[in-house]
């Protein structure tokens, strides 16, 4: 089977315009959730990861987006800065392109006068493709990848596949979402917002902290001097629920292990698992039900909610390529705002940051209408 290698990546957001920089960041203990106090977002203070109009001038000073939304800015940055680390370009026709995103433009139904009609040509995810694509020159139709808040592993694994399968010798693969007053109403509705920064796996836990960035990852058949490379990954569905997820974990379970046995691996291989864990009562207790289902309970387990808050469809390529950097790096990374277990079934989450050498790491994600995905990533010798 053709293996595939990343390399390159960037992450974009509050906590930097590089991959060095979030991860240097997150290493420090600093976070990008702050309070905010802005009636254009909610009518009450509310906890936040947010970039803030300076930082995205100085992200694409170098990039002609006059016109761009906040949503399209965030992946034009994101994707310039991991374009040239290599010699990959869009332009190539053997070159495949994948954007992943939640709710893209959905910030422009905001930004109408009371009883506008908004402009629903530019709301549609597939439009705001095209368009980024086009700003890159590139030779091939974007494919869009929007499955709630796994849309960024799942677009990770999609774009392995695509090389696996020879369509593609490389593939750039994106995602972005943006903090909005239409996603915080949506998740206050259902009274999942937290009241205070998130606090994963913790006992005191009372929902998530949003947050918004881009991230990019490029894939390639040439290995090079890629440092890191694509383990088996897979998708399930639990079909629990709209919002709420799985009661056993057990379909979560089965993509961990799918993702282990498809990679040639056991739970021993594992340095660490990088969670979904949005501090929600549900999530957490079914994603540690799942992890004792897999055999992987033992493992050093870490949410990165609390550094970045929920970003939506891009949270599996920002926690991916951070917790790369963390294997690189010989670390397992603490999860920001954990004091005190609570959940039923204990996971080894630890708040103090741990020196362990690992090869190989599983990332799992979670989102509503009850989709899982897992995949691994290895260090390269």
């Amino acid at each position: 089977m053709q293996q595939v290698y990343v390399v390159a990546d960037n992450i974009v957001g509050p906590l930097g315009s590089t991959t060095r920089e979030n991860f240097d960041q997150v290493l420090s203990g600093n976070s990008g959730i702050a309070q905010h106090n802005n009636a254009a977002y909610a009518a009450a203070p509310f906890y936040g990861a947010i970039t803030t109009p300076a930082q995205l001038d100085a992200f694409t000073a170098n990039a002609n987006v006059k016109g761009y939304t906040r949503f399209e800015q965030l992946l034009v940055a994101s994707i310039q800065s991991a374009l040239q680390q290599t010699a990959v370009t869009l332009t190539d026709a053997r070159t495949g392109f994948i954007i992943s995103t939640t709710k893209g433009n959905i910030e422009l139904l905001e930004q109408q006068p009371e009883g506008a009609v908004p402009p629903l040509a530019n709301m549609q995810l597939y439009t705001t493709a095209k368009k980024v694509a086009a700003h890159f020159n590139a030779a091939n139709e974007p494919l869009v990848i929007s499955s709630a808040c796994i849309s960024g592993l799942v677009a990770i694994l999609t774009g392995k596949r695509l090389i696996q399968s020879g369509r593609y010798d490389h593939v750039v693969v994106t995602g972005a979402d943006v903090l909005t007053r239409f996603v915080l109403s949506g998740f206050q509705s259902f009274q999942a917002v937290s009241a205070v920064p998130c606090k994963p796996f913790d006992a005191n836990r009372t929902g998530v902290t949003l947050g918004e960035g881009a991230a990019t990852v490029i894939l390639s058949r040439e290995k090079g001097d890629a440092l890191f490379s694509l383990g088996a990954g897979a998708i399930s569905n639990d079909a629990n629920h709209i919002s709420g997820p799985s009661r056993t974990g057990e379909e979560l379970a089965a993509v961990m292990q799918l993702a282990l046995n498809g990679s040639g691996l056991t739970a021993a291989d594992i340095g660490f698992v990088s969670a979904h864990g949005t501090a929600t009562l549900y999530n957490d207790e079914m994603e540690a039900k799942a992890l004792h289902h897999a055999g992987l309970a033992a493992l050093p387990v870490n949410s990165l909610k609390g550094y970045y808050g929920h970003t939506l469809g891009a949270a599996g390529l920002i926690e991916a390529i951070i917790s790369m950097q963390a294997m690189k790096a010989g670390v397992v990374l603490p999860t920001k705002g954990f004091e005190i277990p609570g959940v039923s079934m204990p996971v080894n989450v630890h708040n103090t940051l741990l020196q362990k050498t690992s090869r190989h790491f599983l990332k799992t994600v979670s989102g509503f209408g009850g989709c899982n995905a897992a995949m691994v990533f290895n260090l390269n010798s």
